[in-house]
């Protein structure tokens, strides 16, 4: 009786061992179908690349979407649903979606943005973004006689901003007296930005400027070095932008090798 006895205890051990290994490869067992731990992963890593964290109440809650999922999948099943044709080309599509971002993940991975390629971007933002920044007034009038009477008035004391006020027909800058704020010189058209660089603080120009807006009257205010953004506040903007610019060269290279009919 008691060799009886202990067999029955060590069946019950094995079976329960049984289930426990059965429990690590599955998050359940829905009408005797295993719903497998690699869904949970999958779906666990799809819910981490937005940012936010995997909660023990998010995993209970992706563990019963799964279970709800695998219910009704069974259901589906029996109803012969997976045979229908728009089951089938829905699957092709899904097929093809996911096979398409694992294809992008691929390249990524073995096109990985290096912190050299960052730091080399960096260096050309900086070059073409560096230098100076000008605050600078302006005044817009349609006529060079104009422009030329309110260079004349602005030299024998006139104030800019009066001026600017009453006679520009750049309505925006000129309800400020002229204010352009600080600007890279770059931003102007390349009439309006070659003057403005020619002069210094607390310059005024001696004659008109042509632009293809009309005739303007500058005057710079200051002048400052450019306060570039830190290589390490940017860069991970920068690596998005390498990966985004990397993908789209990639993806248009293969559709402009394939042949389409």
């Amino acid at each position: 009786m008691k060799k009886q006895v202990l067999i029955a205890s060590a069946l019950v051990s094995l079976l329960s061992l049984g289930a426990t290994a059965a429990l690590a490869q599955n998050i359940a067992i829905v009408n005797g179908k295993a719903v497998p731990k690699a869904r949970m992963d999958s779906l666990s890593l799809q819910f981490q690349s937005t940012g936010r964290p995997i909660t023990p109440e998010v995993q209970e809650q992706m563990r019963q979407h799964l279970i709800a999922l695998e219910v009704f999948t069974q259901e589906a099943d029996k109803l012969g649903l997976s045979s229908s044709d728009e089951f089938k080309a829905q699957m092709e599509l899904a097929r093809q979606t996911v096979l398409a971002n694992q294809l992008i993940k691929d390249f990524e991975s073995k096109n990985a943005v290096t912190e050299e390629l960052l730091k080399a971007e960096y260096d050309k933002f900086a070059a073409t973004n560096g230098g100076k920044e000008i605050k600078a007034r302006h005044i817009l009038v349609e006529k060079e006689a104009d422009a030329a009477a309110i260079i004349a008035s602005l030299k024998k004391g006139a104030k800019f901003d009066e001026i600017a006020k009453k006679r520009s027909k750049d309505t925006g800058s000129g309800a400020k007296g002229g204010d352009l704020d600080w600007a890279n010189p770059s931003s102007y058209v390349p009439e309006f930005s070659a003057a403005l660089q020619a002069l210094k603080k607390g310059q005024l120009t001696d004659k008109a400027v042509k632009t293809q807006f009309g005739f303007h009257v500058i005057r710079v205010d200051d002048v400052r070095d450019i306060k570039l953004p830190a290589f390490e506040e940017v860069k991970p903007q920068i690596a998005d932008q390498m990966k985004q610019d990397k993908r789209g060269t990639y993806q248009r290279d293969l559709l402009g090798k394939a042949k389409v009919e």
